[in-house]
């Protein structure tokens, strides 16, 4: 039904087309739970997000409702603001703090953001105390700064430790990201002095101390810049990921190049978006929303047009 091609575990479905939409809406009207979950579960995550999105909002609601259905964290992510939204109504506190706990932090302060203080905070004292306290002080930040786009979960060792200790740590610490390419290397005070490869750990030998493999930090972000400044700062230098520090420059988290993408993408849609008059809008916004939306600015436009009829009249 689609063209297709294998990754590890995953489908990337490159095209969908009218016809499977139409056998995953029969497939929700018929309740086939065990169709859905593995449908969704075999594609990647960005494509099953694109399928939900391209449901009739009948069947979108049908779809969540369904019980059994599991709708994983990293299809959710993947949707639009205005779809997350609609999902938002329909699911339960519980559901929505499922979702968060198996989240990194910047994925799930995102998904906060859009919540009703109301419900963000009933669904914040739902949380275990040590998130709670992680993702109210991500949202303590202003909102286009880089905090609220770092990752709380890094790799960090101490500078006079060797290449072997590395390792060992790496091995047996169970709290570490589960996918990480860069480890900083910080002093006494948690202040990052560089970073090494993981690759160049595994090459290293046993002895080697830390300090002398590294690589001196070439930048840092302080966690109250600008999200656009942080990604020219990630051009300019061709980052792959770059340590965020606080006001004592202290390592407080990461920002990596798919943050940095995404807010690039998010920028100049909203740039694209001010020049037509438009605002934040979303593609699956209905005709009423988008009709509010662009009012003044279709105003406008019909007055100059009338205005340029009547001198052309004359």
């Amino acid at each position: 039904m689609s063209l297709t091609k294998e990754i590890p575990e995953k489908k990337v479905n490159f095209e969908f087309n009218k016809e499977f939409i139409n056998v995953l809406s029969k497939k929700i009207k018929d309740n086939d739970t065990a169709f859905l979950n593995r449908t969704l579960k075999e594609l990647h995550p960005s494509d099953s997000a694109d399928l939900i999105e391209n449901l009739i909002p009948e069947n979108r609601t049908k779809l969540i409702e369904i019980e059994g259905f599991n709708l994983d964290p990293e299809i959710f992510i993947e949707l639009n603001e205005s779809i997350q939204t609609e999902i938002f109504i329909l699911l339960s506190t519980e559901s929505i703090v499922n979702i968060l706990r198996r989240l990194e932090s910047d994925n799930a302060l995102k998904i906060l953001e859009n919540l009703d203080e109301k419900k963000k905070n009933t669904v914040l004292n739902k949380l275990p105390p040590k998130d709670r306290f992680i993702l109210q002080e991500g949202l303590s930040y202003p909102e286009d700064s880089a905090a609220r786009i770092m990752q709380r979960e890094f790799t960090a060792i101490p500078s006079n430790w060797s290449v072997g200790q590395t390792i060992d740590y790496l091995r047996e610490n169970k709290d570490l990201p589960e996918e990480f390419l860069e480890i900083f290397i910080v002093d006494s005070d948690f202040k990052p002095i560089g970073t090494v490869p993981s690759s160049k750990v595994l090459r290293a030998p046993r002895d080697s101390k830390m300090n002398l493999i590294m690589n001196e930090m070439q930048v840092l972000i302080p966690v109250n810049m600008d999200k656009e400044e942080v990604g020219r700062i990630f051009e300019n230098y061709n980052l792959i990921s770059a340590g965020v520090v606080d006001k004592t420059n202290k390592l407080v988290g990461m920002i990596t190049g798919d943050d940095v993408v995404t807010v690039v993408k998010e920028e100049a849609e909203e740039d694209v978006l001010r020049l037509a008059g438009v605002g934040d809008e979303e593609i699956t916004d209905n005709v009423l929303k988008k009709t509010k939306r662009r009012f003044s600015w279709l105003l406008l436009n019909l007055f100059t047009a009338l205005l340029a009829t009547w001198v052309i009249s004359k």
